[in-house]
């Protein structure tokens, strides 16, 4: 049996169906997993005028979360953002909410997607226009990411940020190898996001787990304010687009790749959430779609946003800092069709082979 996403859905996703309550875009979501590539959405007829040879193409679908359908949609995303990142160094900072606020996500995502958003944000901005840190106005990258390797929530967000501002026409350069204190920042951010939660509470704008009442959430709101929030701040990069090519991954596909799906036997899937090395996994096919589809993002959502200088909005600012870096203006990459992707895949393997053969 073919280990896929695919043929797990085409395997136990009626049933999960039919046990479950499921929204409109997560139902869209398993439809087009199931018939991605299949006679159900059409497709083409490739053949040689004389009869010798004659094969399908079956289209995709198209959707961000089906895995047959990321390559080439990553593959554009990374070549419009090449297009315009600056040429300087970037830090990556990564803010993640506590286990204990899960539930809450899953009944709220829209709304608390919004709150990790803006108040991780509002942190950076605001330290960063400090002069005791930067004094400037950077240009940042977030990426919205909801999973672990074994597919379990958890909601995190990924900053791409400039190692400098722009500031009266003038760059100023991070001084330090790493962008701010971490205390700082974890402090701040913790402060904004309970408030933010607690605001959002007095508008009726979140919808409380079974059992909680308000002064239950306000509790559990003190005592997060206490304990230690789980903020990254990684060292400095020369460039940003190594960072980008890793928030790429994550963008659509999915939670898990094919090549990691090991097998399905027996009503069970076993994959590899391993790293650095090979950890097998096994579920049950029902649990595995569960874990699957906790991450399909409403419909509309926007998962990756531009702040400060890489916002649309700051074209003339972000204009003057590649010309103070000698950059040429940003040009609208031309558009990748699959044969140039796979063409471009191809040199890049051959440029390893021969940097590999070189390498004593």
């Amino acid at each position: 049996m073919e280990a896929t996403i695919q043929m797990i859905f085409l395997l136990g996703y009626a049933y999960y169906n039919q046990m479950h309550r499921l929204p409109g875009h997560i139902r869209k979501a398993a439809h087009c997993i199931m018939v991605c590539r299949t006679a159900v959405l059409g497709g083409h007829t490739q053949a040689c005028p004389d009869g010798h040879y004659k094969r399908h193409w079956y289209n995709s679908c198209k959707h961000r979360m089906c895995p047959l359908c990321a390559f080439t949609q990553i593959e554009r995303w990374l070549a419009r953002q090449k297009a315009r990142i600056l040429n300087t160094n970037h830090f990556h900072v990564i803010f993640t909410i506590p286990s204990e606020f899960h539930e809450l996500w899953r009944l709220n995502t829209k709304v608390m997607t919004q709150i990790l958003f803006k108040t991780a944000t509002e942190t950076l901005f605001q330290l960063l226009d400090d002069d005791k840190y930067l004094g400037a106005r950077p240009g940042i990258i977030a990426s919205l990411h909801t999973w672990t390797k074994t597919l379990a929530l958890h909601p995190h967000l990924h900053c791409l940020i400039t190692g400098g501002g722009l500031l009266a026409g003038k760059w100023i350069k991070a001084s330090q190898s790493y962008l701010l204190p971490f205390q700082v920042v974890r402090n701040k951010f913790r402060g904004k996001f309970i408030a933010y939660i607690r605001k959002a509470l007095r508008k009726g704008e979140l919808v409380l787990p079974d059992g909680m009442r308000s002064q239950q959430l306000e509790n559990l709101l003190n005592k997060l304010g206490r304990k230690k929030w789980n903020v990254y701040l990684k060292e400095t990069y020369s460039h940003g687009n190594g960072v980008l090519i890793y928030l790429a991954r994550y963008l659509r596909g999915g939670p898990i790749s094919n090549k990691r799906i090991f097998s399905i036997k027996d009503g069970k899937v076993t994959f590899n959430y391993g790293r650095e090395k090979v950890e097998l996994m096994t579920l049950p096919i029902i649990e595995f779609i569960g874990r699957y589809l906790q991450h399909v993002p409403i419909s509309g959502s926007i998962r990756v946003r531009s702040y400060g200088l890489y916002h649309h909005s700051h074209k003339e600012e972000l204009a003057l800092c590649r010309e103070l870096f000698g950059q040429l203006p940003i040009e609208e990459p031309e558009f990748l069709d699959w044969q140039k992707i796979c063409e471009e895949q191809v040199r890049l393997a051959k440029d390893l082979r021969r940097t590999r053969r070189k390498t004593p």
